[in-house]
Order: C-alpha cells, then structure tokens, then sequence
C-alpha cells in the first residue's frame, strides 16, 4: 500500500517502555516511518492534546500522496483526531475499522505475548526504568505490566479486562466497521471504505 504507520497507543508513546507494552522493534518503526512512539520519557505526563500536537508535528514530514494508517487501541485518540477534544460526535460517529477476534483467541494471544516479555527480560526492563525514572508520571504509571511487580497472573487478568474495555468502547463510540485479522481482508475494507479524511492540527 505504500503506507506509514501513525500509532494511537497511550503507552507506546513512552521511551524505553519496550517490552512491556509490545512495542515495535526499531527496524519496523523505521521501515513504517512509525509516529506517535516514543515521545516522552516514563516522568512526564501525557494527554491526548500532547498526541494530537505530536501527531501534526510528525506529518508535517509525510509527502501528501502517502496514505497514513492509524493504529492502536486508545480510543480517546481516534475521538480526538475525528472530532477533536471538545466536540460532540456528528450523528452517526465516523465509521472506521476495527479488527474482528474471537474473545477467546484474544485471551490466547495475550498469555502468549506475556509469556514472550517475561523471557524478553520484562522485569530487567521495569528495574532499568525504576533506577533511571524513580517517579512516574501519572499516565506511565497506569501501564499495565509495569505496576502489578512480578504477578503474571494479575498482569494477565488486567489485560484481558483493558482488551474487553477496548472492545466496548469501539462498539458504543463509534459506527465499527468489523474485518477479519486477515490481510484479504484489510485491503478489502481498505478499498471500499478508505482512505478516510482526516484533519491534522496545524504544527
């Protein structure tokens, strides 16, 4: 498609907040031209504001012709990309994708994710940032996998319940164009629906 990637994810936004929140690796943030990622260090505080004004800064450096996907799971993002900060939603709210999985596969994919940080040297990853970040901010420190010590069951649980958090708010906030995690079917949706106009702050 010849896209980058913006990403709409409160926690990647974070500086060496790696393992923890699934990030990228460097290679793919830079074959995807990726924005929105690590932009603040664990200390400072974050708001959707500060993305929109970091997304309007990074696509400033996109040549118009350049589709941009957005992606991630923090819908107050996408609202005030769509909408802005203030603004009530148009009736119906803006239709846009969101990827169709099994509640169950999603349970599945997240004990094996967290399986895969905790051998990629998740803890190791949580003292370096303690010992270099000794106070967080209050939005760092809401990150799921940093705050709950070495309790991979309770890491487990709370991610569940933010991935059915995620789910309800798509469905209640939004007209959800619902795609099967396929590439067919993606591109499907892509061509019959997209791209959509979206309006970037001005930097």
């Amino acid at each position: 498609m010849g896209a980058v990637i913006l990403s709409a994810d409160s926690m990647l936004v974070y500086k060496g907040m790696d393992i923890g929140t699934a990030k990228p690796p460097p290679e793919e943030i830079a074959e995807f031209h990726m924005g929105g990622v690590d932009l603040v260090t664990p200390a400072e505080e974050f708001s959707a504001g500060a993305w929109l004004r970091a997304a309007a800064d990074w696509v400033v450096g996109i040549p118009d012709e350049t589709p941009i996907v957005i992606v991630g799971g923090t819908g107050l993002y996408f609202s005030a990309l769509l909408r802005g900060l203030d603004r009530a939603w148009t009736k119906p709210p803006p239709a846009y994708p969101v990827l169709k999985i099994d509640r169950a596969v999603v349970r599945q994919r997240i004990a094996a994710r967290l399986d895969d940080m905790f051998v990629a040297g998740l803890e190791e990853e949580k003292r370096r940032l303690k010992a270099q970040y000794p106070v967080w901010s209050k939005t760092a420190a809401l990150a799921i996998g940093y705050r709950e010590g070495d309790d991979r069951e309770k890491i487990f649980i709370r991610t569940c319940q933010l991935a059915k958090r995620q789910d309800t708010w798509f469905r209640h906030q939004t007209s959800a164009l619902y795609v099967e995690p396929t590439v067919e079917a993606v591109r499907a949706c892509w061509q019959t629906h997209g791209p959509w106009e979206v309006k970037f702050l001005s930097p």
